[in-house]
């Protein structure tokens, strides 16, 4: 594992792919949805990638932008789509004129922002729409969602025959839904988790910056992170399989991080939350 092919986390089939050090990079790509929210720095791990789902402007979630777009244009590949803050699209057009610039050479790229409660496709059956998230600067959060089919309740317990024969006499036997498979906070408050959809995701993939008393609650909330301390009583709240945590300060090497996760996960929820992989 490195920076340049990102590291992996898997569960059940699962797989994410990137690395997040608080205050230095953060970039995590969902390969089977075709999509990579945020790229602090570019790096080569996030070039395959359609769907940049950008959080907000600060450099260690969005820096790598021009990296990226420079990169698909050198490789004659289709621009990526980047939906970001509606706040962040001038500056951000503005930043891509400047390297323009300074590389002569023109290059092409597709800023979107979406809109709250409408959804946006990825890769196959898989959606976004926009979660809340709340940050010192304009920012917004992200769920995946699945759009799938199941057996019509009353169906339910028959036969495959049985099934068959509704089938051919023209019965609908069953019926679309979508599930929420994964969540994506960015930097933002505890309050992220106020969001149904968030809480009932498969998968939350959620920053805890701080996780002792190296720093205040107050504080955290102050430059708009999370504190271990916020996310422990909620943790009941939340329907999901996985909780992945991310965006840990560099103060805390990995060995730091799940001796804490040890001493202070309640005993029903750790198999539940997991560190993203990182550096020592």
């Amino acid at each position: 594992m490195s920076l340049a092919t990102g590291f992996t986390w898997t569960f059940k089939g699962f797989k994410l792919v990137g690395f997040s050090l608080g205050g230095v990079t953060t970039s995590v790509a969902f390969p089977e949805a075709d999509v990579c929210f945020d790229v602090g720095q570019g790096l080569p791990f996030q070039i395959p990638y359609t769907n940049i789902l950008i959080t907000h402007g600060h450099m260690d979630h969005a820096s790598g932008l021009p990296y990226l777009i420079g990169q698909k244009s050198m490789m004659g590949a289709i621009p990526p789509v980047v939906y970001m803050p509606e706040k962040l699209l001038k500056p951000m057009r503005e930043l891509m004129r400047i390297w323009s610039e300074i590389e002569n050479h023109t290059y092409t790229y597709d800023f979107r922002v979406p809109k709250s409660d409408e959804s946006y496709p990825l890769n196959g059956s898989y959606f976004f729409r926009t979660a809340p998230s709340f940050h010192r600067v304009p920012s917004q959060g992200y769920t995946v969602f699945e759009r799938k089919k199941r057996l019509l309740a009353q169906h339910q317990g028959l036969s495959p025959n049985e099934l068959g024969q509704l089938r051919r006499e023209g019965h609908a036997i069953d019926e679309a839904y979508e599930e929420a498979v994964l969540s994506f906070s960015g930097d933002s408050t505890i309050e992220f988790l106020d969001h149904e959809a968030v809480r009932k995701s498969r998968v939350i993939v959620m920053e805890v910056t701080y996780w002792d008393k190296q720093k205040t609650v107050e504080n955290t909330r102050l430059w708009g992170h999370i504190h271990l301390d916020e996310l422990l009583p909620r943790l009941d709240s939340l329907k999901c399989e996985k909780l992945v945590l991310i965006h840990a300060s560099g103060r805390y090497t990995t060995p730091m991080l799940k001796q804490i996760l040890d001493d202070r996960i309640p005993e029903h929820w750790k198999n539940r939350v997991d560190l993203f992989p990182r550096s020592l």
